[in-house]
């Protein structure tokens, strides 16, 4: 704790040299401050237009019930234009039946396509599939048949397939290495829409694909195909373009939230991203039954990006001891002893929780609160001891670092808060789950902390940072920062067979809870792949919002 007595108020000393990382400003504007709702009958006339197709889409799953690889492109297909959740019960039972009768020599195992895809439909639905399913496509030396390199669809649903691995599966590891190789070379610019998934595929693949941005692009490539299910295409642009409206009404609030807050005018250092932000909840949690969850999260997160530049970037040591303090204190009479800039945003942090704090005592779940803060002081103690280490110019090691940085990087304080408004399905054991530091949540900050420090670290390093993961391991091995990123890789990917083994049946915490961990851990991926489009907003996360929020699909 610092040693201040408290009694001193500190005031932020205009001639203090401060560090400033000159962030963009907002490049959104005012663009989604106002919606304009569909008039109500328009509004009621989709609507039931969507319950018809539904029900269409039902029958259709009905009859293909028996017929399991025509089954499984079904479900695959219904999945991957954002639908599922519109289907879970229908699903589950239909995998649930694969997996019951699955049987190593089924005759659709001898096809490459229907083998891969099986496998990876029932691996996401938890079910321990072996993965020697796939010895039969491989030669007397041991390696995968070169006969198979013709076969486009096979290959691109083994790579896809691979994804899905966890530790100790060599197979699959050879079948990710074997698949990459073959479709780079086969990726050439086409009309053909397979060719165009396997070109999208390289770059993300399923595993790793946010809902929306994967049904937004796989709607493009689905009515491309001749044998595409026209119910099933005019459903999933109706309902993206139905959820698009519902989030566009739900940013248009949060814009106002966020402009009434005015950081922007008065917190001039910090980086102005609600727009940005909302897509990362969005990728958190896109259903519309979420709504309260999404408004809860994204409010913590938004302040929390604050908090972040302010000890990141613009606070003293000092300043930022006392701003430690004060939230450990969670008392409104502490705002008297800080800074002027650090006010504005102790204030917005004490009224987003008690809004919290209000939603959960109507719902008599208030313990979830006390969990909420509990994430929060521990995130801001983390940032604390980076501010400790820029200070004193220390370089810690990498153990050290990983220890702090497996908080500063945020999976736990955003899961335990995306837990907060989701319901009935979440206890109180799990969020002790969170608070327990398990397997699923150390894999997730794995990635978040090392994919961000990858990217981020050269230019946070020119306006004076705390060493990243880069610097600590370079220092420590006698290494070059390119040996450092491929290290970090390995890391990575190791952690994500953490996540796919966390999901195999039985999970320590129902699976609608591990998804927003898996989710958190895929937005990383989709955000910090090649540079932080957070903090830039390069041209791809342009795309995106634009994509998710501001195009609806042509019907």
């Amino acid at each position: 704790m610092s040693s201040f007595p408290l009694s001193i108020t500190l005031k932020a000393d205009p001639k203090l040299a401060r560090n400033t990382a000159n962030f963009l400003p907002n490049f959104w504007g005012d663009c989604f401050l106002t919606y304009t709702p569909d008039d109500t009958v328009t509004h009621a006339c989709k609507e039931k237009e969507l319950e018809g197709l539904k029900d269409e889409v039902r029958k259709e799953l009905k009859a293909t019930a028996g017929k399991s690889s025509q089954l499984l492109n079904f479900i695959d297909s219904i999945q991957r234009l954002g639908l599922a959740y519109h289907f879970e019960r229908e699903i589950e039972e239909a995998l649930k039946v694969m997996y019951e009768t699955y049987n190593l020599v089924d005759d659709d195992n001898d096809h490459l396509a229907s083998a891969a895809l099986r496998f990876r439909l029932l691996r996401q639905e938890g079910y321990h599939i072996p993965s020697d399913v796939f010895k039969k496509f491989k030669d007397e030396e041991g390696n995968f048949k070169e006969s198979l390199v013709g076969d486009l669809p096979g290959m691109l649903a083994l790579y896809e397939a691979a994804h899905l691995m966890v530790h100790g599966e060599d197979i699959l590891d050879e079948a990710l290495g074997f698949t990459t190789a073959h479709l780079q070379s086969m990726a050439t610019d086409s009309d053909n829409p397979l060719t165009k998934q396997v070109i999208r595929a390289l770059k993300r693949p399923i595993r790793k694909s946010l809902i929306r941005v994967e049904a937004r692009h796989y709607i493009s490539i689905y009515q491309e195909y001749d044998s595409h299910n026209k119910s099933l295409l005019k459903l999933a642009k109706l309902d993206f373009n139905l959820l698009q409206s519902l989030h566009r009404k739900e940013l248009s609030e949060i814009t106002k939230w966020w402009k009434g807050l005015d950081f922007a005018t008065k917190l001039t250092f910090a980086r102005d991203r609600i727009v940005e932000g909302y897509f990362w909840i969005l990728g958190v949690y896109c259903e519309p039954q979420y709504y309260l969850a999404r408004r809860i999260l994204m409010k913590v997160f938004g302040v929390l990006s604050i908090l972040d530049d302010i000890y990141d970037v613009y606070g003293t040591f000092e300043e930022l001891k006392l701003f430690t303090e004060a939230i450990e204190r969670w008392d409104a009479s502490s705002i008297d002893q800080l800074p002027d800039y650090m006010k504005v945003c102790y204030q917005a942090l004490l009224d987003v929780y008690e809004e919290m704090q209000e939603e959960m005592t109507k719902q008599g779940k208030l313990y979830r609160v006390h969990y909420a803060k509990a994430a929060l002081k521990r995130q801001v103690q983390a940032y604390l001891l980076e501010a400790k280490w820029l200070k004193q110019e220390y370089i810690p090691t990498m153990e050290e670092y990983m220890s702090n940085g497996l908080v500063t990087g945020g999976c736990s304080i955003l899961t335990t808060t995306s837990f907060v408004g989701m319901g009935d399905i979440v206890t109180k054991e799990a969020f002790d789950w969170v608070f327990s530091d398990p397997k699923m949540i150390r894999a997730s900050n794995v990635i978040i902390r090392l994919m961000d420090d990858i990217v981020s670290h050269e230019f946070e390093q020119k306006r004076g940072h705390v060493a990243s993961a880069v610097e600590c391991y370079v220092k420590q091995f006698g290494v070059s920062k390119e040996e450092a990123y491929d290290e970090f890789k390995k890391q990575v990917e190791n952690a994500w067979k953490d996540l796919n083994e966390e999901f195999l049946q039985p999970t320590a915490v129902p699976v609608p809870l591990l998804t927003r961990v898996l989710n958190l851990s895929r937005v990383m991926d989709v955000l910090y792949k090649d540079e932080d489009e957070y903090t830039l907003v390069g041209p791809l996360m342009k795309d995106l919002v634009t994509g998710m929020l501001i195009d609806p699909v042509p019907m």
